[in-house]
C-alpha cells in the first residue's frame, strides 16, 4: 500500500537494477585501489573483479560517454540512473590499447549488449589493475539504492538495486 501511495506522490523514482557488465568477483568500492573510487567520490556502486574481456550494457539506456580510450562508459538508464562503467585503474594511460569499442556515443543499448571487449590479461601484463568500477553518479536519486557484494557474478546478474 505504501508503495502505492509514493508512486502516487512522487517519491523516488521508478525502481530498477544495475547489472554486472562482466563476470568476475564483485567486491566493495572500499577495495578499489583508488581513492577517487574507494571514497565514493565519484559515486556509490560496486566493483568487479573481471575474469572475462566482454563488458556488457549494465542497464538499458543511451550511451553518454564513451572515452575515445575504451576505458569507460557512461550510460543514462531508463530508470533515470548515470552508470559509469570503469575498466581498470589509470587505464586510460593505455590511449586505446588492449580495448575495442562496440557502441559510439548517443547510442541506444539494451542491458546485456556488448559495449566494449577488453583485452584483460595483456592490461595486467602492462602494469595496470583491470579492478572494474560500476557506480552510479546520481546517487541522491535513489536514496535506497543497495550494492551487493561478496560474490562471485557472471554478466547480468543483479549487482545494485536502485
Amino acid at each position: 500500500m505504501f508503495q502505492g501511495i509514493k508512486k502516487l506522490f512522487g517519491g523516488k523514482k521508478e525502481e530498477g537494477q544495475i547489472l554486472a557488465p562482466v563476470a568476475g568477483q564483485a567486491v566493495p568500492l572500499s577495495e578499489v585501489p583508488d581513492p577517487a573510487f574507494a571514497q565514493e567520490i565519484l559515486g556509490k556502486g560496486v566493483a568487479i573483479l573481471p575474469s572475462e574481456n566482454e563488458f556488457k550494457a549494465p542497464a538499458s539506456g543511451e550511451v553518454t560517454v564513451l572515452f575515445e580510450t575504451g576505458h569507460a562508459v557512461s550510460i543514462r538508464t531508463e530508470s533515470g540512473a548515470d552508470v559509469i562503467v570503469h575498466i581498470g585503474l589509470d587505464t586510460v594511460n593505455l590511449k586505446g590499447q588492449f580495448f575495442i569499442t562496440h557502441v559510439k556515443q548517443g547510442d541506444t543499448v539494451k542491458a546485456g549488449d556488448l559495449l566494449i571487449t577488453a583485452d584483460i590479461e595483456q592490461i595486467k601484463a602492462a602494469g595496470y589493475e583491470v579492478i572494474t568500477p560500476v557506480i552510479v553518479c546520481n546517487v541522491s536519486d535513489f536514496p535506497d539504492m543497495v550494492c551487493h557484494t561478496g560474490k562471485a557474478v557472471k554478466a547480468m546478474d543483479e549487482i545494485i538495486t536502485l
